[in-house]
């Protein structure tokens, strides 16, 4: 991220106002409507969270929520400040890394899931899985983060240059995890979908009042706060892996690539996918569908995970 700051005008060559930075004259109400929306959102995990106790959303959504109002309001920041480079490096570290903690949530909730809905069509124990794919997301973060901050203090371009590479070597890793827990995901709900155990082990039949078909009426009954609970992890999933490929393909094209330049570009594959994700969570959240008495093995609510 390497400029001379002397030569820098807040004008392009057409004489159009913009900032050097970003390529172009970030939007104002756009920043100010992503920072009111994310505070919205983030205040409603806030109280989700303590209402049903779930004190890991704290440290995985709400937490990065906090990250994305400090990255939008950073955005807002450089549309009065254009030749200002703290901001554009506030909001270019904080909006990279925080949906880490995001997807870190996704993990602990399909865990907890898994545990409930039936352990034998998984081929990870809960704990074992939390504790792997956990650990890819904490490993994701601190890359991302060493590479945002060597990028963000540098003005040597070939040192920041560096950064950049190991901000996308960060992205790559998480897209690469996140695609093996999509595929795992996608796997047990098959296997659960149509009573196929990867072990021996076969899924007890009870019936439940509160019980429907899952998809197409096959297979083992489902709670219905399980059947939400699942639609809402492959919903988040879904909106977080677009913006992962998005992410990847923007760094890959570097700092002056077209892909960063481009304004609506980042505001529909990167705001709009983790507000959408976000407000996913809001409605179906995990914390009030796990809320329910514990059956076929379930982890409680209030118990310890081992992560």
């Amino acid at each position: 991220m390497a400029s001379d700051k002397d030569t820098l005008s807040d004008h392009d060559a057409s004489g159009n106002l913009w900032s050097p930075f970003y390529g172009y004259l970030p939007t104002a109400w756009t920043s100010m409507l992503f920072l009111g929306l994310f505070i919205l959102t983030t205040s409603i995990h806030l109280v989700e969270a303590i209402r049903t106790r779930t004190w890991w959303l704290l440290w995985t959504v709400v937490l990065a929520g906090c990250g994305e109002i400090a990255g939008w309001a950073a955005r807002t920041w450089s549309h009065y400040a254009l030749l200002n480079d703290t901001p554009y490096l506030m909001q270019t570290v904080t909006l990279i890394v925080s949906p880490t903690p995001l997807i870190g949530a996704l993990f602990i909730t399909f865990g907890r899931m898994s545990s409930r809905l039936g352990q034998q069509y998984s081929r990870l124990s809960p704990r074992l899985y939390s504790r792997i794919f956990f650990t890819a997301d904490i490993v994701a973060l601190l890359v991302q983060s060493v590479g945002g901050g060597v990028a963000a203090s540098s003005d040597d371009s070939k040192v920041s240059q560096m950064g950049s590479n190991i901000m996308l070597g960060g992205i790559v890793f998480q897209l690469v995890s996140l695609t093996v827990f999509c595929v795992l995901l996608i796997e047990y709900l098959v296997r659960r979908l149509k009573d196929r155990p990867v072990g021996s082990k076969r899924f007890s039949q009870n019936t439940l009042s509160d019980s429907v078909p899952f998809l197409n009426g096959t297979g083992a009954p489902l709670e219905r706060p399980m059947v939400k609970l699942a639609l809402g992890i492959c919903i988040s999933a879904v909106l977080l892996y677009i913006r992962a490929v998005y992410r990847t393909i923007e760094l890959a094209d570097g700092w002056h690539g077209k892909v960063i330049q481009t304004q609506y570009l980042f505001f529909i594959f990167d705001g709009v996918m983790v507000f959408l994700t976000m407000a996913t969570l809001n409605i179906i959240h995990p914390g009030r569908l796990l809320s329910t008495e514990t059956v076929f093995g379930a982890i409680p609510l209030g118990s310890k995970l081992s992560v």
